[in-house]
Formats: C-alpha cells, sequence, structure tokens
C-alpha cells in the first residue's frame, strides 16, 4: 500500500517510528512500548490491540530502520509474532518505505504473516481478516496524512469519521422510517436504495479519514516502485525472528 503525503521526511519517520506517536495514528494498534535492548541491537518491542473493553490481544516484535541510505530514502522493517491464544496471527513481518518525492513522501508498506487455528483459521483471513487489516492499514495511513498535512490530530479525526457515520446511518434509518409512511412501497423502496446508495458511495469529507485515498497494488509491482526494492529483504534478514 501507498500514500503520498504533502509533508518532511523527518516528520513522517518520527510520527511513524516513535511509540507513543504511532499509536495514536495506527487503527491496528491501542499500545506500543519499546523493551529493552543492548546499544546496537535492533529495537524490540510490545504491542497490543483492544479487541474488546476488557480484551486485549498482545505481541511482540523487532525491528530495525535504515535512516541514510544512499538513495536517499529510508527504511524500517520488522518481524512480530504472538503468543496469545486468541491472536490470529501467528508470526509476520513488514516494512516500511519513505521515498522523497520533491516537496511531498510517498510512505508504502508491505506486510505479510502467518495465521493459526489450522483451516479454519486460513478461512477466517482470507475472507475477513486480511480484508479488514487490509482497510485498517490504508485508512490508518490517511490519517496519518491528515495529521502531517492539516494537523488535523488523529483523535479529531476519529471524531470526524465518526461524526459522518453516524449523519450517513442516520439518513438511510431516516428514509427508512418516513418514506414509506408517505408515499406508496415502490417510491419508498426507489428511495432508500438510492439514500443507502449515496451513504456508502459518496465521498467523505476532505477532513474524513478514508482507506480509499491509499494506493494498493499487488506485491510485485509494489516492489517495482519503491526505489532499492531489495532494500526492506536485505534489512529483516538481519532480524531474527521475535
Amino acid at each position: 500500500m501507498e500514500i503520498h503525503i504533502r509533508a518532511g521526511l523527518d516528520e513522517v519517520w518520527d510520527r511513524s517510528q516513535l511509540p507513543d506517536r504511532h499509536q495514536r495514528w495506527d487503527l491496528r494498534f491501542s499500545e506500543i512500548d519499546y523493551l529493552p535492548c543492548a546499544p546496537g541491537e535492533p529495537q524490540h518491542f510490545r504491542y497490543a490491540t483492544r479487541v474488546l473493553p476488557l480484551l486485549t490481544v498482545d505481541g511482540t516484535g523487532v525491528s530495525a530502520g535504515e535512516r541514510n541510505r544512499p538513495d536517499g530514502t529510508r527504511t524500517s522493517a520488522l518481524r512480530f509474532s504472538s503468543a496469545h491464544p486468541l491472536s490470529l496471527i501467528r508470526e509476520g513481518r513488514g516494512y516500511w518505505r519513505y521515498v522523497p518525492d520533491g516537496d511531498a513522501l510517498r510512505f508504502l508498506t508491505g506486510y505479510d504473516y502467518r495465521p493459526r487455528w489450522g483451516r479454519f483459521g486460513r478461512a477466517v483471513d482470507r475472507f475477513l481478516f486480511r480484508p479488514l487489516m487490509g482497510w485498517a492499514t490504508a485508512w490508518s495511513f490517511d490519517r496519518l496524512r491528515l495529521w502531517c498535512e492539516r494537523g488535523i490530530t488523529p483523535e479529531r479525526s476519529l471524531c470526524c469519521a465518526l461524526a459522518e457515520l453516524f449523519v450517513r446511518t442516520a439518513a438511510v434509518l431516516g428514509t427508512a422510517a418516513v418514506v414509506p409512511v408517505v408515499a406508496p412501497a415502490a417510491v419508498a423502496v426507489v428511495a432508500v436504495l438510492a439514500v443507502t446508495a449515496a451513504a456508502l458511495l459518496l465521498p467523505p469529507t476532505p477532513i474524513t479519514p478514508a482507506a480509499r485515498r491509499c494506493l494498493r497494488r499487488p506485491p510485485e509491482r509494489a516492489a517495482g516502485r519503491g526505489g532499492n526494492s531489495g532494500a526492506p529483504t536485505a534489512l529483516l534478514a538481519t532480524l531474527e525472528p521475535s
């Protein structure tokens, strides 16, 4: 996945690499904490996702970054795993690429993981969890873009998203409740379908994060557009599984 951010490289790097800033915009994580490590070693970390108010799924990982590459780009690679019995993800790996593009930045990511729970887990992953993770990644990338470009904090952009969802839902439910009372059945059905289509298809406001603003492409095409495509792989090779 990729998004174009009109912001400086250092700003995007800090907001995506420092745990206290990263966890503010990334919908996939509720907590990210660095773990103690010796100088010169890759950085170990703990992550957690609050699934329900009283249920948190956590895991650990290890990451390394290259801030000063000869081509002017930066790369961050990580491996992660979870021993939590309710975590669908057993282990995985991924990378982030930061590619200067004039006065802006191309921010890219690629990741993959191995699910648990056997055949059932693979089915859940393919049809539900992986598409949901892809959407959450893209939505979060746009949330980061709004923070960097417009100064809209992640907390405010979440409120905007919830408010817009409420308005769209209320429009559909209101139409479904009122129109059948004052119009023939056929007209009511058409009206409800039209309002529902509008609620689903109309673009979000400029201050609301949207996954559709994030460019998605197959892995082989993404590798060919990120500058030195071998950089993430080379960096991953230096990391032991978490």
